[in-house]
């Protein structure tokens, strides 16, 4: 045969297609789809030969320019090192339901090395990179991750799907970056009863996800860190639907067994428009047994506009600090049933016209609020007859250091609350027509509360309304 009479034939009749030559003296480049037999013009149906180059290619799975329809989920195993990439420009149309790609390892143990297995070292850093994933079917999800250890997923978009990215069963080290996950029925990146230790999810664009941005479910997760992303307007509105409870980040620990520590939320810009039942952060545990949310640090965002921007349920040991908290619905800070938490140099106010401003601590204990400025800027005053702190059945609450301007009725409300300590604060209301009815009040049964060295700029009749149970010394009243 002459040289190349067989290959130019094949390539004549469009056959296969040639690769860059790979250094192993293949001119075939046997990892792109379109070698074994992938149309890529979104009308066929490509999944029995992507299945085909799985299971024949030599680990490395390239989707060319092109769109490549699929019916069924294509189970991706580990055995060797696995990488999906689309270059940027390869597009993979999930028309059934389930998760396009599932990557399915082995790991049956933690981040420990004494606890890996020589098996699953050769299936570690599965990865998924400059791939585009869509959905045209109602429970069509993107990746899905099993039993995998070290996986990444970088530079993807996942959208009009169900779930852009679900996590499962057991996964460890698992790094999420420069991703888009846009416009989803679901979850932007759902950890669904998982159990996960080791994530860190970056520089990323997650938004208009109906049911959130960022979702934990019934897991069991550490070490997550949340850094540098844009996750925005997760909620129902731009789908048409009706409203649910949902959140830009909303993990869930009431489910047996589940528990989320070690965590960091930083360098966000976590924004919404308002949704019943909805916030921008909701961390939930209605649970006594187990270990409840903490062990986080929420620091450096910028939070607004939701019904609550932050919502703390039954958690244990969470830092709030230096953030900007703006215009909510009912609340910025809603705490209840909380302890050990350090709420200091926020920022809270009122940037959109019609909406509140406010922090309400419900039955918790032992918190320090400090540093804070918290104003409602709206010259008729707040619209939910809510002050700007409220405390409920309180114990120990530190309140120190602070700025309380514009509050309606007051500034601090506080109810039933004993061993409250108030110092060192400012009240002001500066509106010309002043709405305020007083800086402070304490009411109900309570005892041991100490209000003093505060600073009380408020022509109004009664600045302080204290009961028997609190001490009030060295206050300074007047303009």
């Amino acid at each position: 045969m002459a040289a190349g009479g067989c290959v130019g034939e094949l390539l004549a009749a469009g056959s296969f297609r040639m690769g860059p030559f790979n250094g192993l003296g293949r001119g075939i480049k046997m990892s792109n789809v379109g070698n074994f037999g992938a149309v890529g013009d979104g009308q066929a149906d490509d999944t029995e030969a992507i299945v085909h180059a799985i299971g024949s290619g030599d680990g490395v799975l390239e989707f060319p320019k092109g769109t490549f329809r699929i019916t069924e989920t294509i189970e991706v195993p580990l055995e060797r090192r696995r990488c999906l990439d689309g270059g940027g420009q390869g597009v993979v149309v999930m028309a059934g339901s389930g998760p396009a790609f599932r990557l399915v390892g082995s790991h049956g143990g933690t981040g420990d090395p004494g606890s890996i297995k020589q098996e699953v070292w050769g299936q570690c850093l599965p990865s998924v990179r400059n791939l585009i994933v869509e959905g045209r079917h109602p429970e069509a999800d993107g990746i899905e991750l099993v039993e995998t250890m070290q996986a990444v997923i970088e530079g993807c978009l996942f959208r009009r799907l169900r779930h852009g990215i679900r996590l499962h069963r057991r996964n460890r080290n698992v790094l999420i970056s420069h991703c888009h996950l846009y416009f989803n029925t679901g979850v932007g990146i759902f950890l669904d009863r998982v159990n996960l230790h080791q994530i860190n999810i970056a520089d990323s664009h997650i938004s208009y996800n109906r049911v959130g941005g960022i979702r934990i479910e019934g897991s069991e997760v550490r070490n997550l860190q949340i850094t540098g992303n844009d996750i925005e307007y997760n909620n129902h509105r731009a789908h048409g639907t009706e409203a649910e409870p949902t959140g830009e980040i909303y993990v869930d620990t009431t489910a047996k067994g589940s528990s989320v520590n070690e965590l960091t939320v930083s360098s966000n810009t976590i924004q919404s428009t308002e949704s019943p039942g909805g916030a921008n952060i909701r961390i939930l545990n209605g649970r006594e047994d187990g270990r409840p949310p903490g062990l986080w640090t929420i620091t450096g965002n910028v939070i607004g506009n939701q019904e609550n921007n932050v919502h703390l349920s039954g958690c244990y040991g969470v830092v709030l600090s230096g953030n900007c908290i703006y215009s909510c619905g009912r609340h910025n800070l809603l705490v209840e049933d909380s302890s050990h938490l350090t709420i200091g140099t926020n920022s809270f106010r009122r940037h959109t016209p019609g909406m509140h401003t406010g922090i309400r601590l419900v039955n918790s204990r032992d918190c320090l609020i400090n540093g804070c400025t918290v104003e409602d800027r709206e010259p008729e005053g707040q619209k939910t007859g809510a002050s700007l702190l409220e405390l409920e059945r309180c114990l120990r609450i530190n309140v120190s250091g602070c700025q309380f301007l514009g509050g309606v009725p007051y500034g601090v409300d506080a109810l039933a609350c004993s061993q409250t300590n108030i110092s060192g604060c400012t009240f002001a209301d500066w509106r010309e027509d002043r709405k305020a009815k007083g800086a402070l009040r304490f009411q109900g049964a309570g005892q041991a509360n100490l209000v003093t060295g505060n600073i009380i700029g408020l022509d109004v009749p009664e600045p302080l309304l204290c009961g028997p149970g609190v001490q009030v010394k060295d206050n300074v009243i007047g303009e």
